[in-house]
């Protein structure tokens, strides 16, 4: 009786794979911290022009056009400097509410970032 020879690929290639599928189940992947939510500047508009999140979120416009820019609360409560292309800012927005931006280079240039209560919260504003 002859005993069938299996090229080492045969056995390697199924056992290897087994390997990853297991290492992939146990070995979670984690995620880099990104801002919670983006407004893009380009083509002389805020897009999207009205985002609407929770108390607590980090918003933050990146200037994607070929020309500064800049993001101003119309209540005067944030304005970032002149924004180059590539250029950003960030805001964090703790109280619910509605806040109006511009760009006050471009002063029709509008933008609305609406802030809803987190789960549970009493504010009310």
């Amino acid at each position: 009786m002859r005993i069938k020879e299996w090229p080492i690929t045969c056995v390697a290639v199924p056992f290897a794979a087994g390997i990853l599928v297991a290492a992939a189940i146990s070995f979670p992947v984690i995620a880099a911290p990104v801002p919670d939510s983006k407004v893009e500047i380009d083509d002389f508009a805020f897009s999207p022009a009205r985002i609407t999140v929770k108390a607590g979120t980090t918003v933050a416009w990146l200037n994607a056009d070929d020309t500064p820019h800049t993001v101003a609360s119309s209540s005067k409560l944030f304005k970032s400097k002149v924004l180059d292309t590539d250029g950003s800012f960030s805001f964090t927005f703790t109280t619910p509410g509605m806040y109006e931006y511009f760009c006050s280079l471009h002063p029709y240039m509008t933008g609305t970032v609406v802030v809803e209560a987190t789960s549970g919260s009493s504010a009310a504003q």
